[in-house]
């Protein structure tokens, strides 16, 4: 929605005022601070008022997000749309009422003095996601603040920038390549191609490693609002958010449509893979199951794991057996921090999950985003347990529960260390998964 937004913004600058009313669902998004951090991270440059007690909500009778309310120069509602929007409705729309306003000289067109937020400038800018190559030495840092991806070996030491660092859909030689808030990663068997969901864009990029060139393989740069069945390059998507390599294809955790697609670099092809589309959480078989903003998946002997961010949960996909299974999480009201077994657990706004291995089971690793921990989902008996972080927002080092996060959004795991993009602290940690030990990666050469 935002870049319609903006764009809307722009066209209309000298006539139209936007205020956004930031009536928060879950309790960290009502805390000043990680709004603030939220502004940021979308580069926002329209007012944001803090409605953290539903007061503006409840006064315009909002049932929905987003809601849009559009108030004529008089100070009277004119107008209500719920959901997003067709830009080119709502333009025409708002052409309209300009018009009609404008004819009776009503429409004050005084620049209104407006200081921005800031922007939070450094090595990394709320990095997404990363992913640890062991075999190769190698990390990759969705950057996703700057636009552009950053790769390090395990320790730091930069070895290449991946983008010009400016937002934009420009294909080509790696340092001139552009990329709009990327996010999740995923190598192909190889490790020569990395893919790229890039998330702003709504496109998936894939990265040629050894003759470092970039190039669009599936998304059209404008975002789906509808399944449109085609080849990959001409088929509009929304929000990919992640990937995993799984079973000779790439599966995408397609946060915008609430369902995960699956692309075959083979065959060009692209569609969805799991979920009907609907918002909810609905067990039961791929076609029919429901998502809600799915956000990180990571897979493991033929299972795919999800962090389902709306609801709370972690999901476990079998396509042998054409089922996904909730293993914690109720619903999309249901959230918090309890550490318990099964439908008791709580988690609030997973963004990431990895799955690691203890003798022969796996075991999940989730990303707690809005409680600020790292915590350990076993997912034969669901019991889940907070590895990392206090749960109060900070950036220390330390040991287990010592240590603070602020919103972790990416875990990759290199042997028995976790990586971890911390966003909001423009870091990345590594946790070391045998020690318990904390640390924050020093990231040398930018």
């Amino acid at each position: 929605m935002l870049p319609q937004l903006r764009k809307l913004i722009h066209e209309f600058a000298d006539s139209l005022v936007v205020i956004g009313v930031h009536s928060a669902k879950f309790p960290a998004e009502r805390i000043g601070g990680n709004l603030r951090k939220a502004i940021l991270r979308n580069d926002l440059d329209h007012p944001v008022v803090n409605d953290a007690d539903f007061a503006i909500w409840q006064g315009f009778a909002v049932r929905a997000w987003p809601t849009f309310m559009f108030i004529d120069p008089r100070g009277y509602v004119i107008g209500k749309h719920e959901g997003e929007f067709d830009i080119g409705v709502m333009r025409e729309f708002l052409r309209g009422a300009i018009d009609t306003f404008d004819a009776d000289g009503k429409i004050n067109r005084t620049p209104i003095a407006l200081i921005p937020e800031a922007n939070e400038e450094g090595t990394l800018r709320f990095p997404g996601k990363v992913l640890a190559d062991q075999m190769r030495d190698r990390l990759y840092i969705s950057d996703t603040g700057h636009h552009r991806l950053v790769v390090t070996n395990l320790n730091g030491e930069v070895a290449e920038i991946i983008g010009a660092g400016e937002p934009g859909f420009v294909d080509g030689d790696v340092p001139y390549a552009r990329f709009t808030h990327p996010q999740g990663m995923a190598l192909d068997p190889t490790g020569r191609y990395l893919y790229v969901a890039d998330t702003g864009n709504h496109t998936l990029r894939v990265i040629d490693l050894e003759i470092r060139v970039v190039t669009s393989i599936a998304g059209n740069g404008e975002r789906a609002h509808g399944f449109e069945p085609g080849p990959a390059r001409d088929t509009s998507l929304a929000s990919p958010w992640d990937l995993t390599w799984f079973q000779d294809e790439l599966w995408i955790a397609m946060a915008g449509m609430h369902q995960l697609w699956s692309f075959d670099p083979v065959t060009n092809k692209i569609a969805p893979a799991a979920g009907s589309g609907h918002e909810s959480i609905h067990d039961g078989p791929l076609v029919s199951a429901t998502f809600a903003q799915p956000s990180g998946i990571t897979s493991l002997n033929g299972v795919i794991y999800v962090a389902d961010s709306e609801t709370s949960a972690v999901r476990k996909i079998d396509p042998r057996d054409d089922r996904v299974k909730r293993l914690v999480g109720r619903g999309l009201f249901e959230f918090g921090d309890v550490d318990a077994r099964g439908d008791s657990v709580r988690l609030q706004h997973p963004l990431g999950v990895e799955v690691a291995t203890e003798g022969d089971d796996p075991i999940v690793l989730i990303a707690d985003s809005y409680n600020n921990k790292i915590k350990r989902l076993d997912p034969s008996t669901r019991d889940v347990s907070t590895l990392f972080g206090s749960g109060e927002h900070g950036l220390m080092d330390g040991s287990g529960e010592d240590a603070e996060f602020w919103e972790p959004s990416g875990l990759s795991l290199a042997g028995r260390q976790l990586y971890v993009a911390d966003t909001n602290n423009h870091a990345i940690r590594a946790a070391d998964l045998d020690t318990g030990i904390v640390r924050t990666l020093k990231i040398e050469g930018l």
